[in-house]
C-alpha cells in the first residue's frame, strides 16, 4: 500500500503501477524460491535409513551421523568475492536446513573444510575460520567433528607443525571418538606419506595408540597390555579420512554423482588422489574396520577393500566442485550400520529459474510498454473476444 500511494503521489497511471507490481512479485518470487524455499523442498525428501533389527536381545541405541567432504571455503588469493558470496549461501542454506528437517546428533566433515589453509596469513585464517563457524553454526547438542585435508595444511611437502597446530586449536585433536557404542578414528591421512617426517611418524604413533585401545576392548580387561585406562565399546571402528585408501582408478565407480566417464579411467597417484598401497595396508591391518568414508576425489565410489571392508568416497559439498553436490546420512549401532545419499539442489535448477524469471520479467515489461501483445489476456478481454464471434 505504501508503495501504490507513493507511485500515486507521483504521477504514475495504474497500468505502471500494476506492472511495477508484477515485476516486483516476480523478482521477489524467484528470490525466495531459489535462495530459500528449494533448499526445503529437496532435503525434505531425505530420510534417515532403518538398520535392521538385531537377531535376538535388545534393540541398540542408534547414532544417527551426518558426513559431507570439501567444502573449500575460498580465501582471498584465488577466491573472487561473488565466488564465495555465492557457493557459501548454497553451502550454509543446504547445512542449516539439514540441521531443521533431519535433526542429526552428530556431523563429520572429512577435510578440505578451506580452500586456502595451507596458504593463509594469521588474519585470513581467523577471518576463514570465522565465516566457516558462521556458516555451519549449530546447537550444542549436535557435535561437529573434522579431519584434516591437503587444503587444510597443506600436501605432505608444505605441510609444517605450525598448519597442524592451527588446524587442530580450532577442530580438536583427536583421533579417537565413541558414542552411542560406536568407535570413530579420524585419521590425518596427509601425514602418512611413509617417510618418517617428524609429523609423519607422530602421526602414526597416535593412531598406533588408538589401535592399542580399540584391541584391547576386545580382549579380557585383566591383560598385561590393558590393565588400567578407560574401556571403550567392543565395536569395529568406522574411519574416517579425507584421501581415499589406495585404488588404481574410478574405473569401477558408477551412479550419478560418480566421477564423469571421461575421467574414470585415469590412474590415480598414489600419495596425491589416493594413499599409497603401503599406507592402506597399515590402516586395515591396524583397525580392522567395518566402514570407510574418504572424501578429497569430489565425487562418489564404493569400493570393497580385502573382499569385506566397504569405503564410501563421499562427494563435494559445494556448487564449485559439482552441480550436484551431496552428503551422506548414516543410522550406526555397535554392530550394524545403514547409510543413505541425501542429494542437495542442483546448481543448474537454480540457474534455469532465474533465466526463466529473467524472461518473464523481460516479457511483462515490453507488454506493459505496449511494444507486445500480452501473452495473458485480462478476463474483460477474453469475454470481449468471445462476444465478437
Amino acid at each position: 500500500m505504501v508503495l501504490i500511494r507513493w507511485l500515486g503521489r507521483h504521477g504514475w497511471s495504474r497500468r505502471r503501477r500494476a506492472l511495477l507490481l508484477k515485476l516486483t512479485a516476480v523478482t521477489l518470487a524467484s528470490l525466495l524460491f531459489c535462495e530459500f524455499l528449494i533448499y526445503y523442498l529437496v532435503i525434505f525428501w531425505c530420510r534417515w535409513p532403518e538398520v535392521g533389527a538385531p537377531a535376538r536381545g535388545k534393540r541398540e541405541p542408534v547414532l544417527r551421523a551426518l558426513f559431507l567432504a570439501d567444502t573449500h571455503l575460498l580465501g582471498e588469493i584465488t577466491g573472487h568475492w561473488l565466488d564465495k558470496l555465492r557457493r557459501e549461501w548454497q553451502m550454509e542454506r543446504s547445512f542449516q536446513t539439514a540441521l531443521w528437517l533431519l535433526q542429526p546428533e552428530v556431523v563429520f566433515i572429512l577435510g578440505d573444510v578451506f580452500d586456502e589453509g595451507k596458504w593463509s596469513s594469521s588474519k585470513a585464517w581467523e577471518e576463514e575460520v570465522a565465516r566457516f563457524r558462521k556458516m555451519f553454526r549449530h546447537p550444542p547438542h549436535v557435535q561437529l567433528k573434522v579431519v584434516a585435508g591437503n587444503h587444510d595444511i597443506g600436501f605432505h611437502y608444505q605441510m609444517s607443525m605450525y598448519h597442524v597446530r592451527r588446524f587442530e586449536e580450532v577442530f580438536s585433536s583427536d583421533r579417537l571418538f565413541s558414542w552411542k557404542g560406536v568407535n570413530f578414528v579420524m585419521v590425518n591421512s596427509v601425514a602418512l606419506e611413509g617417510d618418517g617426517c617428524g609429523i609423519c611418524s607422530q602421526v602414526e604413533a597416535e593412531l598406533i595408540e588408538v589401535s592399542r585401545k580399540l584391541n584391547c576392548s576386545r580382549e579380557e580387561p585383566d591383560s598385561n597390555q590393558c590393565a588400567g585406562g578407560q574401556r571403550l565399546p567392543v565395536s569395529a571402528p568406522i574411519l574416517l579420512q579425507h584421501y581415499p585408501l589406495y585404488r588404481a582408478s574410478d574405473a569401477n565407480c558408477s551412479g550419478e554423482d560418480a566421477a564423469p566417464p571421461e575421467e574414470r579411467n585415469v590412474p590415480f597417484q598414489e600419495k596425491y588422489d589416493v594413499l599409497s598401497r603401503e599406507a592402506s595396508q597399515k590402516l586395515l591391518w591396524w583397525f580392522r574396520p567395518r566402514l570407510i568414508l574418504s572424501g578429497h576425489t569430489h565425487s562418489a565410489c564404493e569400493v570393497l577393500h580385502g573382499g569385506s571392508v566397504p569405503e564410501i568416497s563421499v562427494p563435494s559439498f559445494s556448487w564449485r566442485n559439482r552441480n550436484n553436490p551431496s552428503f551422506i546420512l548414516g543410522s550406526l549401532t555397535s554392530r550394524d550400520y545403514a547409510l543413505s545419499k541425501c542429494f542437495l539442489p542442483l546448481e543448474g535448477t537454480v540457474l534455469s529459474t532465474y533465466c526463466g524469471a529473467a524472461g518473464l520479467l523481460v516479457v511483462l515489461a515490453l507488454t506493459g510498454a505496449g511494444r507486445l501483445a500480452s501473452p495473458f489476456p485480462s478476463a474483460w478481454t477474453r469475454l470481449r473476444m468471445h462476444r465478437a464471434r
